[in-house]
Parts: C-alpha cells; sequence; structure tokens
C-alpha cells in the first residue's frame, strides 16, 4: 500500500486541513454544502468503527452458536473471516479519502455503479440497519438477567414468552436512549461513545488476562475438537464449521461507520482509513484472544451450558461471581455503544440518501437542526421503526432470528454493491487514485477481487437454507428455511421497484443541501 502519484480527477484526499475548508471543498465537490458540525478527532472515528463491530457484545451473544455447531475447532472461522473482510476494508480505505462523505455505503455505490445502484445498496443496508439495532438490543436480554433477576421484569424467566417479553422491554429502554443522545447531537454522541469503547477496550484486556492466568489446556487440544459434528452430514466437518463461521461472520463488519462520519470528522480523508483498518485489526486481535483463552480456560469443554449460555458461562464459571458479574457489566456497556453506533450510522445514511431526494419525506428527514447540528427526524423515526421490529419477537422469537439473519446478509450484499462497481471500474481502467492518499497500488486489483469473491460466497454461506440458522425450533416451515430469499427478494425487488416508478423521478440533490454552485432555483438538482 503506497500513495499515488496520480492526478487527481474529483475530490482530493490526504493531506492535514486547517479548518475544515479542504474538507468541505471536497463535499462541494459531490454537489452538497456542509451541513454538519465537524468535531470528530481520530479516537472519535476510530470508536465508531470498533463500537459497530463490539467485540464484547459480538462474541458474548454468538459463542455458544459456534461451539453448538462446530465444536471448539470452530475459532478458526475466526481468522478466516478477519480475512476476507481485511479485503473488503482495504478497499473501503482507498473509497474513504476518496469520498469523505456521510452515508458512506450508499454514496460510494453511487458514484462507482450510478444512481440505480446506489439506490439499492443504500436501500439495503437501510433496511439491515435498522434491522440490527433491535437484533442488538435484545442482547441486553442474554446479559441483564444473568447480573441480577431484579433484569427480568416481565414474568421469571421461565415462561414460554417470558425472555421474549422482557426482551422487547430492556430493547424498547435501550433504543430509547440512543434516540435522545443522536438527537442531541454528535458531540454527546461521540464522547459517550468513546467512553465506552475505552471501558470496553480495558475491559476487553483484563479478560484476556484472566482467562489466561486460568488457562487448563493447551490450544492443540481445545483448537482440534470437533466433538463428532457434520457426522451424518453431506459435507461432513466443514458443512459443520461453514454452519458455525456465521458466529464469526455476525461480528465482523460495520467497520464502515468510522468513514460514515466524514462530514463530522476532522480531516477524514486521513483518519477514516486508519480508523477503519485500526477498528477491524483491533476487533480481530482482541476477539480472537478472548475467544482463544475462553476455549482453554472453561473448567469443561463438554458442558452442554458452553453450547447455551457460551461466554457467560464461561466467565462465571472461571473467574467467580464477583469478577464475573464486573465483565458482565462491562458487556452490558459495550452492548449500549455498539447500540448507540448502528443508531448513529442508520441515521446517516437515511440522511445522505434523503439529501437526495431518495426516500419518501425527504426534506424533512434531511433536515439537520440548527440547535444540534443533527438530523433529528431520522433519529426518531429509526428508533420507532427498530422498536417495531422488536414487538415481533413477543411471540414470534423464531421469525425474528430469521429477519435478524437475513439483515446480516444484506450488509454483505450491501458491501458487495460497492467492491463490484469498483472492481468493474478498476478492469475498465477508469479507477484512479489520488495524489498523497491511501492507495493499494499494483495490490488494487488483486485485493478488489478478492473482496468480491469473498462477499460472493459468505453471502451464499448465509444465506444457505439451514434448519439449525432459520427453523432451529419448533416445526419445521419451508418459508422460514428459505427466508433470506424469501425476505431479501421481496425487499430488493419491492424496493426497486418503487424506486423505478416512483422515486427515480424525483432524485436530485435538494436545493437546500446543493452546494452554492449548484442551480437552487429548482427543487432539486441533478445527484452527482
Amino acid at each position: 500500500m503506497t500513495p499515488s502519484g496520480s492526478e487527481p480527477s474529483g475530490p482530493a484526499a490526504g493531506g492535514p486541513a486547517d479548518d475544515g475548508e479542504h474538507e468541505d471543498g471536497a463535499l462541494a465537490e459531490l454537489g452538497y454544502k456542509p451541513e454538519l458540525k465537524r468535531t470528530l478527532g481520530n479516537f472519535h472515528t476510530f470508536a465508531a468503527g470498533i463500537s459497530y463491530i463490539s467485540i464484547l457484545t459480538g462474541t458474548f451473544q454468538l459463542f455458544y452458536f459456534g461451539v453448538s455447531h462446530g465444536g471448539p475447532a470452530y475459532w478458526w472461522s475466526w481468522p478466516m473471516v478477519f480475512c476476507g473482510q481485511l479485503m473488503v476494508a482495504l478497499c473501503f480505505c482507498e473509497l474513504a479519502c476518496r469520498y469523505p462523505v456521510a452515508g458512506s455505503i450508499y454514496n460510494w455505490a453511487k458514484q462507482l455503479g450510478g444512481p440505480h445502484v446506489g439506490w439499492l445498496g443504500g436501500w439495503m443496508m437501510l433496511t439491515a440497519s435498522t434491522v440490527s439495532l433491535a437484533a442488538v438490543a435484545l442482547a441486553y436480554q442474554v446479559t441483564l438477567p444473568q447480573i441480577s433477576s431484579w433484569f427480568q421484569v416481565i414474568g421469571t424467566g421461565t415462561g414460554q414468552t417470558d425472555a421474549a417479553a422482557n426482551a422487547v422491554l430492556l430493547g424498547t429502554v435501550l433504543i430509547t436512549f440512543t434516540t435522545l443522545v443522536n438527537a442531541f447531537g454528535v458531540k454527546l454522541m461521540a464522547r459517550i461513545n468513546s467512553a465506552g469503547v475505552a471501558i470496553e477496550l480495558v475491559a476487553a484486556i483484563v479478560l484476556i488476562l484472566l482467562l489466561a492466568a486460568h488457562t487448563t489446556r493447551g490450544p492443540a487440544t481445545a483448537l482440534t475438537g470437533t466433538f463428532g459434528k457434520g457426522q451424518g452430514q453431506s459435507l461432513g466437518y466443514l458443512g459443520a464449521f461453514l454452519t458455525a463461521s456465521l458466529a464469526s461472520a455476525y461480528v465482523m463488519y460495520g467497520f464502515d461507520t468510522a468513514s460514515s462520519l466524514g462530514e463530522e470528522s476532522k480531516d477524514p480523508a486521513r483518519n477514516a482509513p486508519r480508523a477503519i483498518l485500526r477498528a477491524l485489526i483491533a476487533s480481530f486481535l482482541i476477539g480472537g484472544l478472548i475467544l482463544l483463552f475462553a476455549l482453554l480456560a472453561v473448567p469443561d469443554l463438554h458442558n452442554e451450558r458452553l453450547s447455551v449460555d457460551g461466554l457467560q458461562y464461561v466467565v462465571l464459571a472461571t473467574l467467580g461471581s464477583t469478577v464475573g458479574q464486573i465483565v458482565l457489566w462491562c458487556v452490558v456497556i459495550a452492548i449500549t455503544v455498539c447500540e448507540l453506533a448502528v443508531h448513529t450510522a442508520a441515521i446517516r445514511l437515511a440522511f445522505a440518501m434523503a439529501r437526495d431526494n431518495n426516500l419518501p419525506a425527504s426534506s424533512k428527514l434531511a433536515r439537520v437542526s440548527p440547535r444540534f447540528q443533527t438530523p433529528v427526524v431520522p433519529a426518531v423515526v429509526i428508533g420507532l421503526v427498530g422498536v417495531a421490529v422488536l414487538l415481533i419477537n413477543v411471540n414470534q422469537p423464531q421469525i425474528f432470528s430469521v429477519i435478524t439473519s437475513i439483515a446480516i446478509i444484506m450488509i454483505y450484499l450491501a458491501y458487495l454493491m460497492v467492491t463490484l462497481p469498483m472492481l468493474v471500474q478498476r478492469l475498465r481502467g477508469r479507477w484512479t487514485t489520488r495524489q498523497g492518499a491511501f492507495s493499494l497500488g499494483k495490490f488494487g486489483l488483486p485485493v478488489n477481487i478478492l473482496a468480491v469473491l469473498w462477499g460472493l460466497a459468505m453471502s451464499v454461506n448465509l444465506a444457505w437454507p439451514r434448519a439449525a440458522v432459520y427453523n432451529a425450533t419448533g416445526p419445521q416451515h419451508w418459508y422460514l428455511r428459505w427466508g433470506a430469499f424469501l425476505f431479501i427478494g421481496v425487499v430488493a425487488l419491492g424496493g426497486f421497484a418503487y424506486y423505478w416508478f416512483v422515486q427515480r423521478h424525483r432524485t436530485g440533490v435538494l436545493a437546500s443541501h446543493a452546494a452554492e454552485e449548484s442551480d437552487s432555483g429548482d427543487a432539486a438538482t441533478p445527484a452527482p
């Protein structure tokens, strides 16, 4: 990865800016005037990316799934997913310095593949982000009742719907909190998020050290145990491993959030690529060590609670109730800032699409509060939709788990709608880099090819109609097993039909958001 000597052919990237004029000029070249307040520094952008990935949230929420379907050897899916996502992240780094703009996935897809591809990528990412907001909120139920029974407000937790109903209650409280924080401005969000990330990182490192001090077996024993998983399957253990790998794939994404705050960051052309890579690499190292030492320290690898309660069981059984509960409180903080980051990213995406008049009621969704200098309406709307999605979990937890799994696939597909058009641009000789900007140089094409192949392969793996993922309990239904294809088909085809017949005729930068040199006499100017 070396700086390129190519001449600029668009908004410049790289190089420090003393007063934000450089970044605002790049924004003007994309057709927008600066409206969001630039207050975020280097650590803030890094914190946004790493809090979305949220190692403590993901590992504590999904460790049980990996072990139950792949045995301890599922750990190898962690470096596998990292290598694949690293290819995607490197492509995003080049784009982050070239287009330092809000709603990164939407705007990147639009710049690389045209307005139709951009809208579809943005629509799928926005839908997935809203569902993810509800899914992350459910993680409170996995952790808080294990800290104290006081958090099991509804019932005792033993009733058929007690856990699901209580999860909705706790999740609603969390979404209300993130809605209020985001509505009061990015500075407050950044302070809470950065403090939470600092606590999460310290807690994760302390947890690694504590687990390492309680190891009872070596890696050769723990990381080769398959526990007979895959027996009777046509692909043998490979099939079981691919299923278990979803526990890693469900965690290691969202690093693009660092670039989605580009219009509120100082010198985003330099800071965003660094933040993307640092967030992904730090998450890989810390998460991988937590999972490794958990497998080495757990008293009994064959205890069925390992496949039910996951890391929560490991922490309490290994470190004792007092230390274990302190760690679990840190997990609660991690869940909170993760939810905050997911909500923030969804707001910026909705704002970016609305600014291009690409959503219903765009003028209201794109309005920036003059007092808080943040889009307040999207914060409230996305929060309300997130709570509505949560309510599905009360009596239909199977359907909710299907929708949650599908949301992750849609994010991977949205990433593909960036990396694939980017590859087409490279193959056609239309991709140019910037003077002094982050560049993959001669490695750009092979990295881009690997990113596309990885995205395609993992999307298929995620969507594969497995009963273990899409119909784990209760009677078997074909529509649940094929839920990924059905739901994504409806969202993609239905959404694009709406865009094609209705929205595309309105698309264009709203006059109130257009750069000064744009024609502001019309309701909207053509989108860049």
